[in-house]
């Protein structure tokens, strides 16, 4: 179907799975059940979190963090998406594709620096634990979740500026349910690999340093754990760790897909499949990776459970 007759200058087309009507009705079911599931999960530990005085801990404050950022990271893009699926014309406003672009951006490189903070404070846990309160005090702690903010809404904007400076030459047709970084270079008439070659350094920044800095903590803890002569010393250890291991590969590995090759190599559809991947099913995995496998988490749900509905035991 073409709309561009239709559009304005200042709209954008999102294309999504047009081609193929079938996948509209599924995928939106799809979107909405994962949404609401996200919204709830992390809702649910971040309440968890503040009214349980148990959780008032490092690890559990940057877990706070990170379920505030899966929250914004989702209404970011995903009521929009529900909307456009839901209707014959897929469009946004120039002003609303610039906000997705930042905010989604930002939000993705603060998760990249705050899930390599929360490597870090597991590596003191297991590997320093009588320095432990000393290292992870409250206003380094503050100030490593501030750096990691702070630096994602910065590359965002430079990339984002880097990005929407690219000639277009009217094209409209963004090939994909969202605005982001490498779908929007393909709408560009000029010759983007200068661009990509600036882009892919701060993605390397972003991404790699991030990502190899977590192998290596994990590297000190596997040794640091197996040290430990208890079996259920070990086991615990592990399962503190796990979680969070999970929760690295499935954000890292899909987003270094996107973000570290040329637009030009990403197979469309499949692209299309990895930003949705990371972008929905990864902040719906979170909290309940968090939840199901965390002792201390489902201990703090039995308690502020009562707290949370208004009523006593």
């Amino acid at each position: 179907m073409n709309w561009a007759n239709e559009t304005s200058p200042n709209e954008f087309i999102l294309l999504g799975f047009s081609d193929r009507p079938w996948l509209q009705m599924p995928l939106f079911v799809v979107m909405l059940i994962s949404y609401t599931i996200t919204i709830f999960g992390n809702m649910s530990v971040m309440l968890v979190c503040i009214l349980d005085p148990k959780l008032h801990t490092p690890m559990y404050f940057f877990l706070t963090n990170l379920s505030i950022l899966d929250l914004c990271y989702t209404t970011t893009t995903v009521p929009h998406m529900l909307v456009n699926i839901s209707r014959n014309k897929k469009t946004i406003s120039y002003g609303g594709c610039v906000t997705q672009l930042i905010i989604f951006l930002a939000l993705g490189a603060t998760e990249c620096l705050l899930l390599a903070v929360m490597s870090f404070d597991r590596f003191v846990a297991v590997c320093r634990p009588l320095h432990y309160v000393v290292i992870m005090n409250h206003w380094f702690c503050l100030r490593m979740a501030a750096f990691s903010w702070l630096t994602g809404f910065s590359n965002s904007v430079l990339q984002s500026s880097l990005t929407l400076h690219m000639p277009r030459c009217g094209h409209q047709e963004v090939d994909h349910f969202f605005c982001e970084v490498p779908t929007l270079l393909k709408l560009s008439c000029a010759d983007t690999k200068p661009i990509e070659a600036e882009l892919f350094f701060f993605s390397v920044l972003i991404l790699l340093i991030p990502v190899t800095l977590i192998l290596i903590s994990y590297g000190f803890i596997a040794q640091a754990v197996l040290k430990i002569k208890s079996a259920e010393g070990r086991r615990k250890a592990f399962e503190t760790c796990g979680s969070h291991m999970i929760v690295v590969s499935l954000f890292y590995g899909t987003a270094i897909y996107m973000y570290l090759q040329p637009p030009s190599s990403t197979s469309k559809d499949w692209g299309k499949m990895v930003s949705l991947f990371y972008g929905i099913i990864t902040p719906m995995l979170n909290p309940l990776i968090y939840s199901l496998r965390n002792k201390d988490m489902k201990e703090a749900f039995k308690r502020v459970k009562p707290r949370i509905f208004f009523y006593k035991k």
